[in-house]
């Protein structure tokens, strides 16, 4: 695999694990897409694409959106006990 292969790699597997520890919190607090999102000040579908790894979020917006939750972002990045580890090659 080359570099830049599996550098998109890694990046969609950040991304995944991000939408879902935003997902799973979202879900614990029992709120909404709709709800998260206008508390968050972004749209719904927004916060979806989020949630579905087709957002590529600048560690800014990750630190923001933690902040907003009142978490710590590395709680949005951590790995999550269904996906396990990132395989590196």
């Amino acid at each position: 695999m080359d570099s830049a292969s599996h550098d998109g790699d890694v990046a969609t597997s950040l991304r995944q694990r991000l939408g879902a520890n935003l997902r799973a919190e979202r879900r614990r607090r029992q709120l909404t897409q709709e709800d998260l999102a206008e508390r968050l000040g972004v749209t719904a579908r927004y916060l979806g694409g989020i949630e579905r790894a087709e957002r590529n979020l600048t560690l800014d917006s990750v630190d923001a959106l933690a902040q907003d939750l009142g978490i710590d972002a590395l709680d949005l990045l951590a790995n999550t006990p269904a996906e396990g580890p990132i395989q590196r090659p």
